[in-house]
Parts: C-alpha cells; sequence; structure tokens
C-alpha cells in the first residue's frame, strides 16, 4: 500500500521527483459504531487513526513535513511535543537519516510516547514548563539556526492532515453530517476544514477540549492547562483562529468535556466497540454524548491515537488481574465467577 503522498500527489505540494520520507501511513480504518450509534440515535463512524506507523495521527503531517525538511536539505528536525509528535518525529527522521530533537514537559508525557521517541534515537529533552513554553522556544531555536521547525505551525504538516479528511469523504461517498475531533494546538481540526473545502463537503465541524485546558471555549489563554488527556493538554493553541474558523464557517461550535466524561467514553469505546484509543481521542465521543452533533445524521468521531501510547492510564481505569492457583477447580473459579 502506498503512503499518502503517493496516493494524494495531485493534492499535496510535492512534484514527481521529490524525495518521499514514508512509513506507508495513512488508508485508517473507518469503524461503525453500532452501540455507540444506538445511544445518539444517529450513524456513528470511528476514524481510527491510531493504526497509522507509530499510532497516532501525526504520522499524517510527518510523512510530509519531513520529506520537505530532505527536500530542503535540512540536517536536524525538531519539535515541541506532548508525546504523539515527538514520536512520529522521531520515526520519521530516523528514516530519512536525520537528527532528531523533541522537547516535551518534564513529567507530563505517557510512557508509550517517550518509549517510542528514545527508541527511535531522538535526543529527548525535558523541559520544566508546559507544551506552550516549549513551543514559543523551539520556535525561537528554528529562527535562529538551520532547523526544520515540525509542529503544526507548519504547513506541510497540515497538508498531510488534511488527507484523512478525504479518506472519510470516498469511504462515505461524501455523505457526511458531523465531525467530532479532540483539539489541543487545534492543527488537526485546520486540516480536516481543509481537506473537506478541497472536496467540496461541509460537515459541521464539532471540536471538543478537555475542560481543565480549554481556551478556545473560554477565549482566553489557559495559563496552567491540566488533563487527563496529555495530548490536548495546551492552553495557547498555535492554530487557534483557524480552528474557529473551521467551526464556525461549517456551522459547529467548541465545547468542554470534563476528564471524567473523557474517561467513561475511553473505558465505553474499549468494553463495548472493541476500541483501544488514547483519553485525548476519546473527548471526540465524550463531546458527542454530552453535547450532541446538532442533529447530524452521519457522524465521524476522530480517535486520534492508539490506547498503548498510554498504558498507566490504561492500568489505572481497568479491572484487576484475578489470581489463580495452578488447579482446575480454581481456574473455573477464576473464569466463571
Amino acid at each position: 500500500m502506498a503512503g499518502l503522498i503517493e496516493r494524494y500527489r495531485d493534492r499535496l505540494p510535492f512534484a514527481a521527483g521529490d524525495p518521499v520520507v514514508s512509513l506507508e501511513e495513512g488508508s485508517t480504518p473507518l469503524v461503525p459504531a453500532p452501540r455507540l450509534s444506538a445511544r445518539i440515535g444517529a450513524e456513528v463512524h470511528l476514524k481510527l487513526e491510531g493504526a497509522n506507523p507509530t499510532g497516532s495521527f501525526k504520522d499524517r503531517g510527518m510523512t510530509c513535513a519531513i520529506s520537505a525538511a530532505v527536500r530542503e536539505g535540512a540536517q536536524v528536525a525538531i519539535c515541541a511535543s506532548t508525546g504523539n509528535t515527538a514520536a512520529s518525529l522521531a520515526a520519521y527522521a530516523a528514516r530519512a537519516g536525520l537528527r532528531g530533537a523533541v522537547i516535551v514537559p518534564e513529567g507530563k508525557i505517557a510512557t508509550g510516547k517517550l518509549a517510542q521517541a528514545l527508541m527511535h534515537g531522538a535526543r529527548v529533552i525535558a523541559l520544566r514548563g508546559n507544551f506552550d513554553e516549549a513551543l514559543a522556544l523551539v520556535r525561537a531555536l528554528a529562527d535562529q539556526h538551520p532547523i526544520a521547525l515540525v509542529n503544526s505551525v507548519n504547513e506541510f504538516r497540515i497538508e498531510g492532515q488534511k488527507t484523512a479528511a478525504f479518506e472519510i469523504v470516498e469511504a462515505l461517498d461524501g455523505e457526511l453530517d458531523a465531525l467530532c475531533i479532540p483539539v489541543g494546538n487545534a492543527g488537526n481540526i485546520t486540516a480536516y476544514w481543509r481537506g473537506f473545502r478541497e472536496v467540496g463537503v461541509f460537515p459541521r465541524m464539532y471540536g471538543f477540549q478537555a475542560a481543565g485546558a480549554a481556551p478556545l471555549v473560554h477565549g482566553r489563554r489557559i495559563e496552567h492547562p491540566e488533563t487527563v488527556a496529555s495530548a490536548i493538554r495546551i492552553g495557547n493553541p498555535a492554530r487557534w483562529e483557524q480552528a474557529m474558523d473551521a467551526m464556525t464557517a461549517s456551522g459547529g461550535t467548541v465545547a468542554a468535556v470534563t476528564d471524567a466524561q473523557i474517561l467513561a467514553a475511553y473505558r465505553l469505546l474499549a468494553a463495548e466497540e472493541g476500541v483501544f484509543c488514547e483519553p485525548a481521542s476519546a473527548a471526540s465521543v465524550a463531546g458527542l454524548l454530552a453535547h450532541g452533533a446538532g442533529g447530524a445524521e452521519r457522524i465521524v468521531c476522530v480517535l486520534t491515537g492508539h490506547g498503548l501510547k498510554d498504558p498507566d492510564t490504561a492500568l489505572a481505569e481497568a479491572g484487576s488481574v484475578i489470581p489463580c492457583e495452578p488447579e482446575m477447580g480454581a481456574v473455573e473459579r477464576a473464569v466463571l465467577g
């Protein structure tokens, strides 16, 4: 299967002879969610972006950002990250033979994401500050040195991520009323709206933020964002204006969901739909359950990352392991209750 640059080159800023750094990302499943649909009273599908090579939607933008960096002769790629961008940058930089460097908030990155970045050989810097401070620093660093900055302020990231909208339109023959999506740094909702507009499909865009990190909801920067959903623990989104435009222009809205609502949706998806996503991903479903989608009949919820990204939260939310002696009676009691 070809990566997304090869699939959509005519809609992306890459010519036939340009270098392509790919792990065959994209083409992720769009899965019907029958139990969630029954709860909502509408047809709901789940876009499983955790099926990308490093386990998150970030790979869509990273193939484009790193390919462009190679084309431009960069030797180093850098990002600020709450985790998924770090993992994706590290993998694609390794694939391209570039040096990768990531700055993450100290103690605020999920274990699975940290492990990925380190295993792929990136230089990982733990900043004694939050994501917004890290992003400001890497932007200043990239201004002063010949380094490719691959956060979502990079237009190639948005170009790559818009391809998920193309895939949804193809899978549903353009019949889509609403899209529900988590919002952190706001690049992804910006990218989806760009993609939908390019193919002439205009679903209502519903963005959901964690209540403790909801600057778009409150209309102001959040100095100390806090939420269990680490991937959207961002207080000053880089794509603030574009995200608000996506929601207002489409007739959608932005709303907040509590950590309790996020975790309830997280458990529901795993236990009732067989889909294990990371907590931030579940914000899209939590938002749909809490706020609805304006009476939409066909809805897609974007699940941005795989559950194995954050094993600590999973273990804290799941049932306990049952100890058992190696004899039949004990096994019967353990299995049958």
